[in-house]
């Protein structure tokens, strides 16, 4: 059986650590004619863009109203290179729901990819909560807050090597 350029590309991404994941997003706006136009924006202008993000293509509802606003949402199917972006693009895009279709039985990390993981996530979380201090907080009070965000950045980059260090002397 001849496989497409798409499947080829999947089964090879897939046995590097890929994931291939259907992504769902919603879109409310007061003009049902602006909804479509943004939720393609958002798949070819934005996911597709991203970084570790192979391919991606979607499927738009017809725009329903709902209360005072018009409501849409699309069905984005994503390949992503690894885990990494998966969880950048969830935090970042907010989807209303999510599946995963690939791998179907199981996947495995590594302890160091696993460790990267949890760092990447504090990371981000640690990005919005100074784009919220920002919004929020006095010129004064955010100069302090910032330096004490990057003090924490170094201390965890002194930790992050010593770990990297203790790992080469035990092998």
């Amino acid at each position: 059986m001849v496989k497409s350029e798409l499947e080829k590309i999947t089964h090879e991404k897939l046995l590097q650590g890929g994931i291939l994941v259907k992504m769902y997003f919603d879109m409310q706006n007061q003009e049902k004619e602006k909804l479509q136009p943004l939720l393609v924006d958002l798949i070819n202008e934005h996911l597709l863009k991203e970084k570790g993000v192979v391919y991606c293509y979607g499927a738009i509802e017809e725009p329903i109203k709902l209360n005072e606003l018009y409501s849409t949402s699309a069905e984005v199917t994503i390949l992503f290179e690894n885990i990494f972006p998966l969880v950048n693009i969830a935090f970042n895009y907010t989807p209303i729901g999510l599946e995963i279709l690939k791998p179907d039985k199981e996947f495995v990390l590594k302890m160091s990819q696993l460790q990267s993981l949890i760092l990447e996530i504090s990371n981000i979380s640690t990005n919005y909560s100074r784009y919220i201090l920002q919004k929020v907080l006095k010129p004064d009070d955010l100069a302090l807050i910032t330096k004490e965000i990057e003090n924490r950045i170094e201390m965890g980059k002194k930790v992050m090597e010593k770990l990297e260090n203790n790992k080469k002397e035990q092998t």
